[in-house]
């Protein structure tokens, strides 16, 4: 009866680590395609003007994302600068508006919580844009830049990838004085 029972475990284990290796998820589709990106087409600005940051999220896995969770924040640096001053003007996706988790602040430097149109195939992207608009007595010479932590489930929710990301940085200068 000890060895019907064993034989049983063995060709449990068996069938398993077969289903595992035809049925298990393939590596990334593309293992050099960064999960996500960020762009703008400025890395200067001035008092009173606004700067657009897009932020890419590109499934580089070999199966679709189906449920993804991500923040933006400003960064620590960014944080401890209090003549920088700025708000978040507008957020646009394709996929659920932005959401303020609670924990922002009313000129929009808190923590952003960000959406995408889900399922996410293989090699597809979303993308969301992030419109801020640096008050006219802001102090010249900040910089402010940001940090977003990513997770996200692939493959039917048995694997996950996390990660945290930087924008790039904008330098707030001041137009040269007319004489």
């Amino acid at each position: 009866m000890k060895t019907t029972r064993l034989a049983g475990l063995g060709l449990a284990a068996v069938l398993s680590c077969a289903g595992a290796l035809l049925f298990g998820v393939g590596t990334p589709a593309s293992a050099d395609t960064a999960d996500l990106t960020f762009s703008t087409d400025t890395t200067e600005v001035t008092p009173g003007s606004t700067v657009d940051l897009t932020v890419t999220l590109t499934n580089s896995q070999a199966t679709e994302v189906r449920f993804v969770y991500q923040s933006i924040r400003p960064t620590w640096e960014t944080s401890r600068q209090p003549a920088l001053t700025y708000t978040q003007v507008s957020c646009r996706s394709e996929g659920d508006p932005c959401k303020d988790d609670g924990s922002g602040r009313a000129d929009g430097s808190g923590n952003l919580g960000l959406s995408y149109a889900l399922p996410l195939a293989p090699g597809e992207s979303r993308s969301v844009t992030l419109t801020y608009r640096i008050a006219p007595d802001s102090a010249c010479g900040r910089e402010l830049g940001f940090s977003s932590y990513l997770y996200y489930e692939y493959g039917g929710g048995l694997f996950s990838a996390s990660d945290t990301y930087w924008s790039p940085v904008f330098r707030v200068v001041c137009p040269a004085a007319r004489s």
